[in-house]
């Protein structure tokens, strides 16, 4: 979390930088807005384009397994949505090594898009043996414009339920996959943790887990739905989210619900994004080897 002030020195971005950059990426603030409260900082030696380039995403960071790797195969597939926009569009990743069939994951983006870190996610996903797939929910607009800041706008304008249904399609549509052992995993960042949440609950006999990473939870009516392991990943410094836990967990309690949940200490909103100043990369390790092994345990048995 650390940025060079214009005389050369490191130091520190203040927290808030971070704070305000959540409400703005989350729609709570305007772009306008948000860079106002950044030229705040400009007396504390910092200069506005050191701060835009620590928090705003640079995607040449975040490529872990090259598309090329050839461990796996990698292709962009349509999807039948009669319930949402249609049609779906996502990223399909397939282990080289799968000559069968495999369990299957659902990879969910944040509000913007199937940017390039999810893709690389997917990607990471199928090095560990599963067949990963990313859905675009943007496919209707054309898809993912190239930016985060259209694609959040462009995302924002999407009719909420048919979101949720095209979302719905792409995890019937991964585990009836041919090569699928019939098991579904689903993670979601973000935006994409609350979609890992909701299919949880409003598909209880299609997700056979979900990892949700700082998501917040499905709408109370439906909780009690869950049938599938929840593995919960929360950031200590996310304030907005974790304002949401104690009822979940209360009405997962309630319920009797397989569940675990890890806060990491010191980190914030998108901790697990290595294209921005918010990774943490012990976190982010961590937090990425236990939902590996979540799913290896509830999926590949």
């Amino acid at each position: 979390m650390q940025a060079m002030k214009e005389n050369g020195e490191p130091q520190q971005i203040p927290q808030e930088a971070f704070d305000w950059y959540d409400e703005y990426a989350h729609g709570d603030i305007s772009r306008r807005e948000f860079l106002t409260r950044l030229s705040s900082l400009t007396v504390l030696g910092f200069s506005m384009s050191v701060l835009s380039a620590a928090l705003l995403p640079n995607y040449a960071l975040a490529e872990q397994v090259s598309f090329n790797d050839a461990d796996i195969k990698a292709e962009y597939v349509t999807f039948p949505s009669p319930e949402g926009f249609g049609e779906g569009r996502g990223y399909l990743v397939i282990p080289t090594s799968v000559t069968a069939s495999a369990p299957v994951v659902l990879v969910v983006h944040e509000n913007r898009g199937l940017n390039p870190y999810i893709e690389d996610v997917a990607r990471r996903a199928a090095k560990a043996g599963f067949i990963a797939f990313a859905p675009d929910i943007l496919h209707s607009l054309g898809g993912y414009p190239g930016n985060d800041d259209q694609g959040r706008e462009m995302q924002s304008s999407l009719d909420k339920a048919k979101v949720e249904e095209d979302f719905k399609a792409a995890a019937r549509f991964l585990k009836a996959h041919p090569q699928s052992n019939g098991k579904l995993g689903v993670v979601g960042f973000c935006f994409g943790g609350y979609v890992a949440n909701m299919l949880a609950a409003s598909l209880p006999d299609v997700v056979n887990a979900s990892a949700p990473f700082y998501g917040t939870p499905p709408v109370k009516e439906i909780r009690a739905n869950i049938k599938a392991p929840l593995l919960i990943h929360l950031a200590e410094l996310d304030k907005r989210v974790n304002a949401t836990w104690p009822e979940y967990e209360a009405d997962l309690k309630a319920a009797d619900k397989n569940y675990s949940m890890h806060m990491y200490a010191g980190v914030n909103h998108g901790f697990h994004n290595d294209s921005t100043e918010r990774y943490d990369e012990a976190a982010a390790e961590l937090a990425w080897s236990r939902t590996i092994e979540f799913f290896d345990q509830h999926l590949k048995a």
